[in-house]
């Protein structure tokens, strides 16, 4: 995957370069312009990755305006600004200009600190509108694993969508605390915990009732029977039939998909976002592609559109059931699909196909068009991707 490989760039040059960066202006050059142009960002583009953004509502202090060191925009919108720090300084956002202009700018809903290893992540989950404290996600170019890279695609440009990432951050910063908060009672049961646990052996069996008052006599007496309960428990999962255990996982998983698919779908309308405007060419390249479905003979699902600041999406219904994303900014023009490479050339040979370089939702290509004429040229390979969507939720065949 592509994306993966210009990470693992990145990190090679950050280890070779590493010890020669000294200063916060040789670390923003040598480390961090290369890390966002892996995310898919034009970083020679003073309009899309501006360095020493001042903003209309700065103040001065000590007799200059107060700025960040880069503000990150998609068609116009700032959707992230960072500060940046020395290498060898810790990424910590010491003196709160980050947080005013993260406040500030209402469309903004992330924030970065980083010395070009380490990026901490920052939006609002406390309070709207006003950046958290504490980072919801860190990534550490020299040491990070596959679901790091996992969470990092949220703020690739192809991506970026301020509502998802804010969902994605609430759940990452929960799960961590609950994950911890059950380790630590299954490693030392707490007196709660132990006494929840007595009061429910009656459900059990009219033999396992303890009478009387549980108290902390009682909880003493338990606490070496639930431990070892807890780790009987636990063998008892992990020497389960495997081939069992699978089964039961692919359900799980099936049923988990469409409650996140229901989940998101609501989500979506309850949310507010940042209101984005949509073009005429975005609602052209919409009827175009529309019409072009009409001509499918198998399926019949409407075509929709959601408008979001990175992206123009086609789905069949829902959001999350999208088969195109259009990305039509006046200097560059494309569209990314779900079909592989192979499949789009084979349908698209006059256009540039390339491999996502960040792969979300299964999408594996993009095709450059010169304007939103050029789909009348790619009517085969729209038709393919809209009916290879909607195949997977119509219940309805053609015969």
């Amino acid at each position: 995957m592509v994306f993966v490989d210009d990470i693992a760039k990145v990190a090679e040059q950050v280890r070779k370069r590493a010890e020669l960066v000294t200063g916060e202006e040789s670390t923003k050059m040598g480390l961090i312009v290369p890390f966002f142009s892996a995310l898919g960002y034009d970083v020679f583009d003073p309009e899309e990755v501006i360095p020493e953004f001042v903003a209309d509502f700065a103040t001065k202090k000590s007799g200059q305006f107060e700025k960040v060191d880069y503000a990150v925009a998609i068609n116009g919108v700032i959707v992230m600004v960072v500060e940046a720090k020395a290498r060898d300084k810790k990424p910590e956002a010491h003196d709160g200009q980050l947080k005013r202009y993260f406040n500030g700018l209402i469309a903004t809903r992330v924030a970065i600190v980083t010395n070009g290893i380490e990026y901490r992540f920052f939006t609002d989950l406390r309070h709207d509108n006003v950046m958290d404290d504490e980072p919801f996600f860190s990534f550490n170019v020299l040491e990070y694993d596959s679901k790091h890279l996992e969470n990092l695609k949220f703020f690739h440009r192809d991506n970026f969508d301020s509502a998802i990432i804010k969902r994605h951050a609430e759940e990452m910063v929960y799960l961590k605390g609950m994950t911890h908060l059950v380790d630590n009672l299954l490693r030392s049961p707490s007196d709660e915990f132990v006494r929840f646990l007595v009061s429910q052996l009656s459900s059990i069996a009219p033999s396992c009732t303890v009478e009387g008052r549980i108290t902390n006599k009682v909880i003493e007496k338990f606490r070496p029977i639930i431990k070892k309960s807890i780790q009987s428990s636990l063998v008892e999962l992990m020497t389960q039939s495997i081939s069992r255990e699978m089964g039961q996982a692919e359900e799980n998983l099936a049923d988990q998909a469409v409650e996140i698919e229901e989940v998101q779908d609501n989500q979506e309308q309850d949310l507010e976002e940042v209101k984005v405007d949509t073009t005429a060419e975005e609602l052209e390249a919409f009827e175009k592609v529309k019409s072009i479905a009409t001509r499918s003979k198998c399926y019949s699902l409407e075509v929709k559109y959601k408008d979001v600041i990175s992206y123009f999406g086609l789905n069949v219904g829902k959001t999350t059931w999208w088969f195109l994303r259009f990305y039509l900014s006046p200097k560059k023009k494309s569209f990314v699909t779900r079909l592989t490479v192979n499949e789009v050339k084979a349908l698209a040979p006059n256009f540039e196909v390339q491999e996502m370089s960040a792969s979300m939702g299964d999408a594996a290509s993009r095709v450059v068009i010169s304007s939103v004429s050029d789909l009348d040229s790619l009517s085969d390979l729209i038709l393919k991707c809209y009916e290879a969507e909607t195949a997977r939720h119509s219940p309805s065949k053609a015969a």
